[in-house]
């Protein structure tokens, strides 16, 4: 008696477990995954917190406290801008990207060939009380900002409208 009384203890005790395995399963699946999710947005968090600070820090410097007071004009100083560039490490392309001009533009500038226009000149002189890791980051903030669609040729359309309104 005592053997049929073990043998089916064992035996519910086994089916138990077993029922208890199949359940559990997919909770533990799921647990995994949600770990695995979580340690995904902790990371997503810590790059989003330290764009924000770059932001922050690009600006605090974007109002440097010695900008000129308005309607004084400005100067412009081709060795002046030479060693702007040099003090924030930057080559001519990644000055006039900061800038919004072309590389181009800002070695003409240096080498007395152009002078730039008023508002250019406001841009350069907001520079100025920028830093190398500022400039650095607003760079970066720049290269990660997407291209702006190409419009289309204004010539072209232009053809295009002399060609319909041309009899055939």
């Amino acid at each position: 008696m005592s053997d049929i009384a073990s043998l089916l203890k064992s035996e519910i005790s086994r089916l138990s477990k077993k029922t208890i395995r199949q359940h559990l399963g997919p909770v533990q699946a799921a647990t995994s995954s949600h770990r695995h999710q979580l340690a995904a947005l902790k990371k997503q968090i810590a790059q989003l917190e330290q764009e924000v600070k770059k932001l922050r820090r690009v600006a605090g410097s974007a109002t440097p406290q010695k900008l000129p007071a308005e309607g004084v004009k400005l100067r412009f100083v081709a060795k002046g801008l030479k060693s702007l560039r040099s003090r924030l490490g930057l080559s001519a392309e990644d000055l006039g990207a900061l800038l919004g001009v072309s590389g181009q533009s800002v070695y003409n500038w240096e080498s007395k060939k152009t002078v730039p226009r008023a508002s250019q000149v406001a841009a350069i002189a907001k520079l100025r009380g920028l830093g190398k890791r500022d400039a650095q980051a607003q760079l970066e903030i720049l290269a990660a900002k997407p291209a702006k669609p190409a419009k289309a040729d204004k010539p072209a359309r232009k053809k295009a409208k002399v060609a319909a309104a041309a009899p055939a």
